[in-house]
């Protein structure tokens, strides 16, 4: 399955992996990209030093494109964007900030460079400053979300840019897949698919959140705050929806997040830590490997697009 997004990033199929947080490092990033998709290290907060380490081990074990997300609010941005640059990474995901002021430093090198948005104002915005594509990420997606869900967004975002458009948010199987193209995607983003994967570094019990998850089973918190973050309902969920419930200071809710991501992703504590994950975690039933999921994906996708939901 080739499209434009594939072309673009010398991938085999239009399949990104999501740059999450202490879950997209090179065991991960390295799996989907061999798998023919494009794998992601995720720098997070995480020093420059670290990211060029990442970068190093992943190139060890592809020769394939792959990429680096940066979160553009973290106060090592400016050196992760360096080593980047001097890394050579073949593409770069950018997310809360506009990367605008890097785009010379990594266009220099031929790095494509691709924001995720959540309105079509910003895809434009970020189509204006040079980017090559865009994610257009719905609220169906897990960790930090926007407003729209990736239905309404998409075709919108499609509208609104003549560059590629990556669908993200409530996306784990064929039939997603084949949604995203439908409504003007050049390809998708998976993140939570890919969390409940062999290759993934997870704590086990961060998986099994994800593998035993119904269809009712996230929460967001923070929409209080201005920051809202899709989780799996646990104990910390609770606690955090009923201090804002009760007008809890901005200090005390960040108190109650400080280093919960870390918490279920590296010490597997789902009870007290945030299990991001999105709404689809609930079609997720088995750990598989990346080359897995891709296949069933491209497979389930192209019989549904050359007439095979028409059998239905």
């Amino acid at each position: 399955m080739q499209t434009e997004l594939s072309r673009l990033l010398g991938i085999r199929y239009p399949i990104m992996q999501g740059g999450m947080a202490w879950v997209a490092e090179y065991h991960l990033a390295s799996a989907v990209s061999e798998a023919g998709g494009l794998g992601i290290i995720g720098a997070a907060n995480a020093p420059a030093k670290w990211v060029r380490d990442q970068i190093r081990k992943t190139k060890e074990r592809t020769n394939k494109p792959f990429g680096v997300n940066v979160m553009l609010m973290s106060p090592n941005a400016e050196e992760v964007a360096k080593v980047i640059a001097e890394e050579e990474v073949p593409v770069v995901t950018t997310g809360a900030g506009n990367p605008e002021k890097y785009m010379e430093l990594w266009k220099e090198k031929n790095i494509r460079v691709i924001p995720v948005v959540a309105s079509a104002a910003m895809a434009s915005r970020m189509e204006r400053c040079g980017a090559d594509a865009v994610v257009a990420e719905g609220c169906e997606s897990g960790g930090h979300i926007g407003e729209s869900t990736t239905m309404t967004l998409v075709p919108q975002v499609v509208d609104s840019v003549q560059i590629p458009v990556i669908a993200a948010g409530g996306i784990a199987d064929g039939r997603g897949l084949a949604a995203a193209l439908m409504l003007g995607a050049k390809g998708v983003q998976i993140g939570t698919r890919f969390v409940a994967t062999r290759e993934c570094q997870v704590h086990q019990n961060y998986k099994d959140c994800i593998l035993k998850a119904k269809d009712i089973d996230t929460r967001v918190t923070g929409r209080s705050t201005g920051h809202p973050v899709r989780a799996i309902r646990n104990q910390m969920t609770r606690k955090y929806l009923e201090l804002e419930k009760n007008g809890a200071s901005l200090e005390e809710l960040e108190y109650l997040a400080l280093g919960a991501l870390r918490k279920a992703v590296i010490e597997g504590n789902v009870k007290e830590g945030s299990v991001m994950s999105g709404q689809i975690a609930g079609l997720i039933r088995e750990e598989l490997t990346c080359e897995q999921v891709i296949q069933k994906l491209i497979t389930e996708a192209d019989a549904l697009l050359s007439g095979g939901w028409m059998q239905a």
